[in-house]
């Protein structure tokens, strides 16, 4: 792994974060955590820990923030805005203070900035921006990034829904398809773009060997598939025939009992992954079907656990 040998990674317990470290670690990397918990080399309440973690470090990745899993109340809204851009300028301060900062900092960000889209793919160049709360959230989260003043290259990873075993985006559609629902979610034709976990930690490693690459960078896998295709393929990866469809009106009701938003599902999500395309980035898992296969290998008998907002 060229010039790669320190890592320090901000929300490393997470689902995505944990991906990674494991991924950074079994190409040999050392990894400093940055959190809250016991096990952290730094914690956020104390900035010159913070300079310590990043000071030296080849490489600073920060997946810190509440999950958007939630109901829009105004202090879950508030702790949202405020778990990202508090710990995105915290990272700043540090990064500018430290004696040898990382060569690259990559920061979280969601492609869920684009607007709905079923007509075109949204790419870095040509993409249009969306609207509304989730959109404002990413912009406010990537201007704090950008803003930062200090020199270190900086991208914003643009991520799509991350699928991967033991939790995160997964779970709730597993659970669905062996309860016997799982059809088309809505009108089925929205589109969705994924990524594995895997290759979330595959391409952060290709970004570090890439210094002319800054800014936005998306990471979506090519096939993008609609809303009926991804619940017809998880059925079938978790041997289900069946499963009931579920209209607007009930994904709302069911999105009020388990306390998060319909709009996770509903709004069409189609983004392209120009940059890492154009600079070689091959992705490991193309296809839904293999990615979800490999998942189905990895993933337990039984409703699993969703972290509840």
């Amino acid at each position: 792994m060229h010039d790669l040998r320190t890592a320090t990674i901000a929300g490393a317990t997470g689902h995505v974060g944990t991906y990674v470290r494991q991924h950074l670690e079994a190409q040999g990397v050392t990894v400093r955590a940055i959190g809250r918990g016991a096990g952290s080399d730094a914690t956020w309440d104390d900035p010159d820990a913070l300079v310590r973690a990043v000071d030296g470090t080849d490489l600073l990745v920060n997946f810190a923030g509440r999950s958007v899993s939630c109901r829009y109340t105004k202090s879950n809204v508030d702790e949202m805005f405020r778990s990202r851009i508090a710990t995105t300028a915290a990272l700043g301060r540090a990064t500018a203070a430290a004696a040898s900062p990382p060569a690259l900092w990559v920061n979280a960000s969601t492609g869920t900035i684009y607007r709905d889209s079923r007509d075109r793919p949204m790419d870095e160049v040509g993409g249009d921006i969306g609207s509304g709360l989730s959109v404002e959230l990413a912009r406010a989260w990537e201007h704090e990034l950008f803003a930062a003043a200090t020199d270190v290259r900086r991208i914003a990873l643009r991520m799509t829904i991350v699928l991967g075993a033991g939790g995160g985006a997964v779970n709730p559609f597993i659970n669905l398809a062996r309860m016997g629902f799982g059809g088309p979610m809505g009108d089925g034709e929205q589109r969705f773009s994924w990524v594995h976990a895997d290759d979330v930690a595959r391409a952060i490693v290709h970004l570090h060997e890439h210094p002319e690459i800054a800014g936005p960078v998306n990471v979506a896998a090519p096939e993008v598939v609609g809303n009926a295709e991804l619940m017809r393929l998880v059925r079938e990866t978790m041997g289900r025939r069946h499963g009931l469809a579920e209209p607007r009106w009930l994904l709302e009701v069911g999105a009020r009992i388990i306390r998060t938003e319909a709009e996770l599902v509903l709004k069409s999500r189609w983004v392209e992954s120009r940059m890492l395309r154009e600079s070689g980035f091959v992705f490991e898992h193309a296809t839904l079907r293999s990615a979800l296969e490999q998942i189905a290998g990895q993933t337990r008998r039984g409703l699993l656990p969703v972290a509840l907002g």
